[in-house]
C-alpha cells in the first residue's frame, strides 16, 4: 500500500491514486487497533470523492467493533466539536483542506479531541497501512462484533455552542460578505445567517465538489478577487472567506483589503487578553514580531510552537494558553478542546466591530505600518531542501545575523528577520519576510533571499 500520502500532522494525497476506499478502510481498522476507541466521529467535506472515502472508512471502523456516529457534510472543528463536546473516543475528518479537487485524505484526533500527531500514533498508523498488518486483505478478518452506525445533524447544536461563546452583542447594522467558495462552509453559514442579526451577504454557497470558481484557498491572490470585489459593490463593513473545511477564515476589510493572518493573530490576542489577563498565547515562528508586541503589551506571555496543527495544541496543552494563531489563519482556542476554528473568529470579529465605532481597517493600519510582511513565498526546488536552508543559514552567520532553527531557519537582524522552512503538507520551500516599518528593507530583504536560493537552484521561480 502507497503511504506517501500520510504528512507530518494529517493524511492529504491525489484521489484515487493515493488516496483510495481501500486506502481510507484500512486507515479506518489501522485507527481502531492503536487507540481501541468504542466511539468515533466522523464527517467529511464536499469533495467529490469525500462521501464514498467517508463510507469506506465508516466500515473499516465498524469491523473493528467500533461505533461510529457519521456527522455528514461538515467542517474539520464540526467534528472536533462533536468529539469534545459527546466525549466520543476520537473522530476523523475526510478532507484535503484546501488543496485542489483531486486531492483529499484526512485530518485524525484522539479523545478530548487531542491531535494525532507523529508521536501521537499517526506514525503507527502509517506502519499498519504501509504492511496491512493484521488485516492484509480488505475482506480479511473482521471483528467477532461489528459497531453500529448512526446518522447525525450536529450543525444546530454546534452553532448554538459556538454562538454562546461570545460574550458580547452583534450589531444587526453590520454587513458582512461572507465567500464559501463553493465548499462545506455554506450550508452552516446559511443557518448561521438565521441566527445573526447582522446582514450576511453569501457567495459560492452551494457546495460543489468541482469548485467552479477556483480551489477554495483564499491564501492564493488569484482567490480574493471576488470576495473583495463584493466588500466594495455590497459598502460591507467586513469580508471573510472560508477555505474548503472552513477550519480556516481569511479576512477582508471595509474597503475590500484582504488582511494577513499575521496581523489577526494580534488583533485576536489583543481581544482575548480583556477576558483573560496575564494569559499565555502560542504563536508560530514564520512572522513573529507583531504578535510578540501585541501580546506583551497587552500583559500577556507570547510562547512559541512549531508550525502545524498537532505541534500548536500540544504545546498549547503544555502551556495551559487561551489562544493560539497561526499566520496561516489558523486560530486554536482553549475553550474549543485546544482546537483550530475558522467560525470562531468569524464572530470574534463581529463582536469587535460591534463594541466599537472603528472600521477594521482602523485595528490593523497600524500593523500594516509598523510590522510590513512579504507574504508567503513558496519555491518548487530540485536541489535538497535541508542542503540549501543550511547553506542561507551560514551565509547569514557570516553576515552578523542571529541564526535559530525553531522550525526551518529563522535570520533575525535589528531591523528585519526572515523565516524560511520546508512544508509539511506539500513538496515546498517557503519564505517569510518582515521587518520594523520598512517596506521598502522587506523588498529588498525578499529579492536578496530569492537570489541566493537561484544561485543555488538556477531554474527555480517563487510564487505566493
Amino acid at each position: 500500500m502507497d503511504v506517501s500520502a500520510f504528512k507530518a500532522y494529517d493524511v492529504r494525497g491525489v484521489y484515487p491514486l493515493q488516496i483510495n476506499a481501500q486506502f481510507m478502510y484500512l486507515t479506518g481498522k489501522a485507527y481502531a487497533t492503536i487507540f481501541q476507541p468504542k466511539k468515533v466521529v466522523i464527517g467529511y467535506d464536499a469533495r467529490l470523492s469525500s462521501e464514498e472515502l467517508a463510507e469506506a472508512l465508516e466500515a473499516g471502523l465498524s469491523d473493528s467493533g467500533v461505533d461510529v456516529v457519521n456527522i455528514g457534510l461538515c467542517g474539520s472543528e464540526m467534528v472536533y466539536y462533536a468529539t469534545g463536546r459527546h466525549k466520543t473516543d476520537g473522530g476523523i475528518m475526510i478532507t484535503a483542506s484546501h488543496n485542489p479537487k483531486e486531492y483529499n485524505g484526512c485530518k485524525m484526533v484522539m479523545d478530548g479531541a487531542r491531535p494525532v500527531g507523529p508521536d501521537t500514533g499517526l506514525n503507527e498508523i502509517k506502519k499498519l497501512v504501509a504492511s496491512e498488518g493484521p488485516f492484509k486483505h480488505i475482506d480479511g478478518k473482521k471483528s467477532e462484533r461489528n459497531g453500529t452506525i448512526t446518522k447525525e445533524d450536529i450543525s444546530e447544536e454546534f452553532l448554538t455552542y459556538m454562538l454562546d461563546m461570545l460574550k458580547g452583542k452583534v450589531d444587526p447594522n453590520l454587513k458582512v460578505v461572507v465567500n464559501s467558495g463553493n465548499g462545506a462552509a455554506g450550508p452552516v453559514i446559511k443557518k448561521l445567517a438565521k441566527k445573526l442579526p447582522c446582514t450576511i451577504y453569501p457567495i459560492f454557497d452551494q457546495p460543489d465538489g468541482n469548485f467552479p470558481n477556483g480551489v477554495p484557498n483564499p491564501l492564493l491572490p488569484e482567490r480574493r478577487k471576488e470576495t473583495s470585489h463584493e466588500v466594495v459593490e455590497k459598502k460591507a463593513d467586513l469580508g471573510v472567506a472560508f477555505d474548503g473545511d472552513f477550519d480556516r477564515c481569511f479576512f477582508f476589510d471595509e474597503n475590500g483589503r484582504f488582511i494577513e493572518g499575521y496581523y489577526l493573530v494580534g488583533l485576536l490576542a489583543r481581544q482575548i487578553l480583556t477576558k483573560y489577563p496575564g494569559a499565555k498565547i502560542v504563536h508560530d515562528p514564520r512572522l513573529t514580531w507583531h504578535t510578540i508586541e501585541v501580546v506583551q503589551s497587552s500583559g500577556g506571555q507570547p510562547v512559541m510552537s512549531k508550525t502545524g496543527h498537532a505541534y500548536i495544541k500540544t504545546k498549547m496543552r503544555e502551556q495551559d494558553a487561551v489562544y493560539a494563531g497561526e499566520m496561516s489563519a489558523h486560530h486554536y482556542f482553549k475553550d474549543f478542546w485546544y482546537c483550530d476554528s475558522g467560525l470562531l473568529p468569524f464572530l470574534l470579529v463581529l463582536e469587535l466591530l460591534s463594541e466599537n465605532n472603528d472600521p477594521l481597517s482602523a485595528y490593523v493600519d497600524e500593523a500594516f505600518r509598523n510590522y510590513p510582511v512579504s507574504g508567503e513565498l513558496n519555491f518548487k526546488l530540485k536541489v535538497d531542501p535541508i542542503s540549501l536552508v543550511r547553506s542561507l543559514a551560514e551565509h547569514y552567520d557570516d553576515h552578523g545575523g542571529e541564526i535559530s532553527f525553531p522550525d526551518g531557519l529563522n535570520v533575525e537582524f535589528d531591523q528585519w528577520r526572515a523565516s524560511l522552512r520546508v512544508s509539511n503538507t506539500e513538496p515546498l520551500l517557503r519564505l517569510n519576510v518582515e521587518s520594523r516599518g520598512d517596506y521598502k528593507l522587506v523588498e529588498e530583504k525578499k529579492d536578496e533571499m530569492i537570489a541566493l536560493i537561484r544561485r543555488l537552484d538556477p531554474d527555480v521561480q517563487p510564487y505566493g
